[in-house]
């Protein structure tokens, strides 16, 4: 129920296309990958933050 088959992901892409156009995506895309490093930056350094004022007291 929760894995996608050819089919699904097909339609997504072509529905994708349809919205957006073939010159958007790229540019769609970047956006994303930058946004989900930014978090995962986000949250390493609340990580490191926290283990450092444990450690200093």
């Amino acid at each position: 129920m929760g894995k996608f088959g050819g089919w699904e992901i097909l339609l997504i892409v072509l529905a994708l296309l349809l919205l957006f156009g073939g010159r958007k995506i790229p540019e769609l895309m970047k956006g994303l990958g930058k946004g989900i490093r930014e978090f995962k930056t986000g949250v390493k350094g609340d990580d490191q933050s926290e283990e450092k004022k444990s450690s200093d007291t």
